[in-house]
């Protein structure tokens, strides 16, 4: 049996065993990032949230899942569930708003997208150290505007971990709670095409999708929760091979960002096997393993057409959209485990999306 069928053989594993209510009253988030596509994850958080029958344990992010997870913890510690779901909403659409009057030096993630083709050519002939020497970037206003950092890493009722990759070597750098402020968020999603390195303790970082999006094996290790939700935004699957330049460069983006996910789903399926195998000899961890549900809400599955577009669109209506699709995923999640139809949902996307 090769690793991916040994990793879709644990998924199945994993969602035949619950047994007990539904949903599960605990639950820890996998945010993945990809641009725009982040407001798929607003939908769904914003269903979560309204619903009131899952209570949330530990919530890792990056990029645009970043952001989805620190406007999530800062809500629920200043007012709980509608404040989440408020502050969630307005951050969205004051990002769409914004982004009609971004400058080039804005995260490329959050370009207007009108703007998309102009900024791609642009980031050929120059880096964002020379068309925007003064590191101007209206996100960082706007986070510090929207989240109160200091009661994030004090108060807040849920654990975070953001990921940043570390530009000297390529690894990952997880920050928990009391690390938290809006250079760290922004860190989780700088595209070094489009926006300087931060630097967090004279270290510099760039996006956190090159190396954990989102992360998955910290998540577990600190999480009290039995059950873990991810919700992939990046497409995994292409309808066609692309033949133009920009359909090739979102093409190389879409498999770039989603290779740490396979990856360090990958690794989990196998540390989840080892736990199986060695059920007298289990540490802590192996344990968790053991009864570890994974659960799974992708954006292509929900959205026709994904895959072609663009990640940069901040168009109102196309968030609203995505968000829209994003609810009625997680209200099926939420309804859906009765029906025969959910186990197959939850897998498919997974399994198909593996390459390894």
């Amino acid at each position: 049996m090769n690793l991916r069928e040994t990793l879709g053989q644990r998924l199945e594993v994993a969602f035949g065993r619950r047994t007990g209510a539904w949903p599960p009253p605990r639950l820890s988030l996998a945010l993945q990032g990809g641009g725009s596509f982040g407001a798929f994850t607003w939908g769904v958080l914003d269903r979560l949230l309204e619903s009131g029958d899952v209570d949330f344990d530990t919530v890792s992010g990056t990029s645009a899942g970043a952001f989805n997870a620190v406007l999530l913890a800062d809500g629920l510690a200043a007012g709980g569930r509608d404040a989440a779901r408020e502050k969630l909403a307005h951050f969205w659409e004051r990002l769409s708003r914004t982004a009609a009057f971004g400058p080039f030096g804005s995260s490329a993630h959050f370009a207007p997208g009108g703007a998309a083709g102009a900024i791609s050519l642009w980031t050929r002939l120059l880096s964002p150290y020379q068309f925007n020497p003064l590191d101007l970037n209206p996100l960082r206003t706007m986070l510090n505007e929207e989240v109160d950092f200091e009661r994030l890493r004090f108060s807040s009722p849920i654990g975070l971990l953001i990921a940043a990759t570390r530009v000297v070597d390529g690894r990952a750098r997880m920050f928990s709670n009391a690390e938290i402020n809006a250079d760290v968020v922004l860190a989780s999603a700088c595209l070094p095409l489009y926006s300087h390195a931060v630097t967090i303790d004279n270290v510099a970082y760039w996006d956190g999708g090159y190396s954990a999006n989102p992360p998955l094996l910290d998540l577990v290790a600190v999480s009290r929760a039995l059950d873990l939700l991810i919700v992939q935004i990046t497409p995994a699957l292409s309808t066609e091979t692309p033949t133009s330049a920009q359909e090739i460069m979102r093409r190389l983006d879409q498999i770039t960002f989603n290779s740490s996910l396979q990856a360090e789903l990958a690794s989990l399926a196998r540390r989840t096997d080892r736990s199986r195998q060695l059920s007298g000899l289990l540490s802590s961890e192996g344990r968790k393993l053991r009864r570890l549900a994974i659960h799974h809400i992708s954006a292509e599955e929900e959205f026709a057409g994904l895959s072609d577009a663009s990640a940069n669109n901040l168009d109102w209506s196309f968030l609203t959209t995505l968000r829209d699709h994003g609810r009625a995923a997680a209200n099926t999640w939420l309804v859906g485990k009765a029906a025969a139809r959910e186990e197959p949902r939850a897998i498919a996307p997974l399994k198909a999306a593996m390459t390894i």
